[in-house]
């Protein structure tokens, strides 16, 4: 059984949450969402199990083959990048967590505004610039949040970023600082911004310091994967 004390991790994983709450002094309530990428549907399973009711996959291919398969009601994020032409699968999503361009909000947009619900998205910012990762420069969101005010099937509930692998912890707080400040940003245009997703399995007690309201656990609860 691999997943045999995964209800063990993740009750040592809300301790150490909980501690890093009271330490950070954001008062916040914080989401786990269980990355399963190349996992099976077993591993959603066992999550729901544990106690986690939400699951993130980074490709869309890979969950809509998943989902089928795993027959306990989780709520599933989509936390890798999104091709514009495969928007329609975000009817199988309870949040996009990787809102990482104009043209894909654009997409999006036009997407739901023909459906019965919103899309519910976080705004994905690549706080340390780095040319490997996508999301919106942080010099951009106050622009872009004013024009994400007029799309139609959007609903932006927040702010998702990705710190860089091997950062110190002064680089990760000024990562996650510039987040939770982006987060401002879009309050400020109008956005019910209340979430802030940031902080993985190596890092995930400094982002809930720093105000994380989700912090998106892999390794740490199923053991190394491949890429």
């Amino acid at each position: 059984m691999p997943f045999l004390d995964l209800a063990g991790r993740v009750s040592e994983i809300r301790e150490r949450i909980s501690a890093a709450t009271a330490r950070g002094g954001h008062g916040q309530q914080v989401t786990i969402v269980a990355v399963t990428k190349t996992h099976e549907a077993d591993a959603v399973r066992a999550a729901y199990d544990a106690g986690v009711r939400d699951v993130g996959e980074n490709r869309v291919q890979e969950a809509l083959r998943k989902m089928p398969e795993v027959e306990v009601p989780v709520r599933w994020h989509l936390i890798g990048h999104l091709q514009r032409n495969k928007v329609k699968a975000l009817t199988n999503f309870s949040l996009l967590q990787s809102l990482d361009s104009a043209r894909l909000a654009d997409a999006v947009s036009t997407f739901a505004a023909g459906t019965s619900a919103p899309v519910p998205a976080l705004v994905q910012v690549n706080v340390a610039r780095e040319e490997s990762k996508g999301g919106y420069p942080p010099d951009d969101v106050e622009r872009e949040a004013e024009r994400l005010r007029t799309l139609e099937g959007l609903t932006i509930r927040g702010v998702m970023t990705i710190a860089p692998e091997g950062a110190s912890e002064a680089e990760l707080r000024s990562v996650f600082a510039g987040a939770r400040a982006a987060r401002q940003v879009l309050r400020a245009a109008g956005h019910p911004a209340e979430e802030l997703s940031m902080g993985m399995s190596g890092d995930f007690e400094i982002a809930v310091e720093e105000g994380a309201t989700i912090v998106r656990l892999g390794t740490i609860l199923f053991g190394a994967r491949d890429a």
